[in-house]
């Protein structure tokens, strides 16, 4: 009987002690606060549903996109609304081959939920410059 119930008295102290332990995390995870955003641009109308992305991190830019630099520059420019970011003059074609950008994240502690559909990759480089420029091609 005392064996039990020295047994039921460490669990319950480790049961305990993990109780107030802080979660850790994971050097993968995007960071609760600060300037990021993970992005993703996905071919036609609707957004693609697959996790991931590319991150982009900003103060100090990195995380993974080919462009931080400028594109941390750009959202800076327009305080994290990517909807103000300047336009580019450009000729694109009038072909319809949609494409839709998404992101998601936090810009100065405020969250982030963009998501638009542009009728062609050219239009997108127009309207949002190095944000959505993913590939290192």
């Amino acid at each position: 009987m005392t064996a039990v119930r020295a047994g039921l008295s460490a669990a319950a102290f480790l049961l305990l002690a993990g109780a107030g332990a802080t979660p850790t995390a994971h050097a993968d995870a995007p960071p609760v606060t600060g300037n990021w955003l993970m992005l993703r641009v996905s071919h036609g109308e609707t957004p693609a549903v697959a996790v991931g992305g590319t991150m982009l991190r900003c103060d100090p830019p990195g995380g993974g996109h080919p462009h931080a630099e400028e594109a941390c520059a750009d959202l800076t420019a327009a305080d994290g609304r990517i909807t103000a970011l300047p336009a580019e003059d450009a000729l694109c074609p009038m072909i319809y081959a949609p494409v839709t950008a998404h992101a998601q994240g936090m810009w100065r502690d405020r969250p982030v939920d963009y998501t638009e559909t542009f009728p062609n990759p050219c239009t997108l480089s127009a309207r949002t410059g190095s944000l959505f420029a993913l590939d290192t091609a």
